[in-house]
């Protein structure tokens, strides 16, 4: 085994780690597939000899290219989106995804990263390395040019934000989600007011994010009765017509489900569950995202 081999199997040992990082501070799929890729051409270009800790080496890269990432973004996005749903992780029920889509999924509930979506990218970089890695202050810090104190104010400040939004915690058990889920599509299809009412929680948030090219679709909704009736209207009006289908789904480790057209996906919602009612609705029906997200998938026509 030459010298680049070598390093790109141990490269490949901290992959999962790596996308887990970058999806959590970016929320893009495929921005952070391009953070992680980053990192190895800067490992590639280095002196691999000399670094004694691969993995930190590693994490403070894509930590930093996801950093630059972020900002990059706010200074390009000129016209800010009035809803925006980050990417999901996707896959259909019966089947494993792959290792490392389960690993950037784990325990990143839709709903959170929406939330961590109005942070700072400083902030968001605080939160993420020291709540969810446990990364030390000291480490963080020279990441974005502060002192350890200030780093961790950064943090305070993020956790705040995260608090204030009172991000739910959901029922752990999938099956009792997809039960849910499952009452909530049954409802809508029937028609059934009373019972889409009945599942929703009454503070429930629909947030729908059709993409800067359909912003007019996108919105915001709030409580059961208004998400009811969007529900009514938007899956009465899908199943109008031929060749649609709901197919039920995994989206960030929780209850979903994939909206098809003649086997083309056009629409990923994922559903927040928490004592058996539900909580949040996060659908993305931005059609470029949604190939995206759903490209390894196969569907039934």
């Amino acid at each position: 085994m030459n010298e680049s081999q070598w390093l790109a199997e141990r490269f490949e040992e901290h992959r999962s780690h790596l996308r887990s990082v970058a999806y959590r501070m970016l929320g893009s799929v495929a921005e952070a597939d391009d953070a992680v890729q980053e990192a190895w051409l800067r490992l590639a270009r280095s002196n691999a000899d000399e670094i004694e800790n691969l993995g930190g080496w590693l994490t403070t890269v894509v930590a930093r290219v996801c950093l630059n990432m972020l900002r990059s973004r706010n200074v390009r996005r000129e016209v800010p989106l009035a809803v925006h749903v980050p990417d999901p992780v996707v896959s259909t029920i019966g089947t494993l995804p792959p290792e490392e889509e389960a690993s950037l999924a784990d325990s990143v509930g839709l709903a959170l990263l929406v939330v961590l979506d109005s942070l700072t990218p400083a902030e968001r970089l605080a939160f993420v390395l020291h709540d969810m890695f446990d990364l030390p202050f000291e480490e963080i810090a020279p990441m974005v040019g502060r002192n350890p104190a200030a780093a961790r104010q950064l943090a305070s400040r993020a956790r705040r934000r995260v608090k204030g939004a009172e991000v739910a915690r959901p029922d752990r058990d999938l099956a009792r989600q997809q039960e849910a889920a499952d009452a909530f599509l049954s409802a809508a299809r029937a028609g059934d007011f009373d019972a889409l009412v009945a599942v929703l929680d009454p503070d429930v948030v629909l947030r729908i994010d059709a993409g800067a090219e359909r912003r007019v679709l996108s919105m915001v909704l709030e409580g059961s009765e208004a998400v009811a009736r969007q529900a009514l209207r938007g899956i009465q009006t899908w199943l109008s017509r031929s060749g649609t289908q709901l197919h039920r789904a995994v989206v960030n480790g929780a209850a979903g489900v994939i909206v098809t057209m003649d086997g083309t996906p056009v629409n990923v919602m994922g559903f927040t569950v928490k004592n058996g009612r539900i909580v949040e609705i996060d659908a993305v029906a931005d059609p470029e995202r949604v190939q995206r997200v759903t490209t390894a998938l196969s569907f039934d026509t």
